[in-house]
């Protein structure tokens, strides 16, 4: 099943750190599974972020719900995760 395409880009960040081979293939995964191109966010250039993500990357955060995605994950629950509507709609 393919995902549909919102009218603007979706609002999602992948965390991940250079050299990391795990999120390359996650940055590949997402952009296959939704046809958009992925943000990524660098987690050792801010302390708070490297705490909270250092030995979890690559995590996939939904930024309007605030919901994450652990590695590992499949297409399916990448677009599981991108399709959920935020809370109170």
């Amino acid at each position: 099943m393919e995902m549909k395409q919102p009218e603007r880009e979706p609002d999602w960040v992948l965390y991940t750190t250079s050299g990391c081979h795990l999120c390359e293939r996650a940055e590949i995964l997402i952009r296959e599974a939704t046809g958009w191109p992925v943000r990524l966010r660098e987690i050792a250039d801010d302390e708070a972020l490297l705490e909270r993500y250092g030995v979890r990357i690559p995590v996939l955060r939904r930024l309007e719900t605030g919901a994450e995605l652990d590695w590992p994950f499949d297409a399916a629950a990448i677009r599981h995760l991108l399709a959920e509507p935020p809370a109170g709609r």
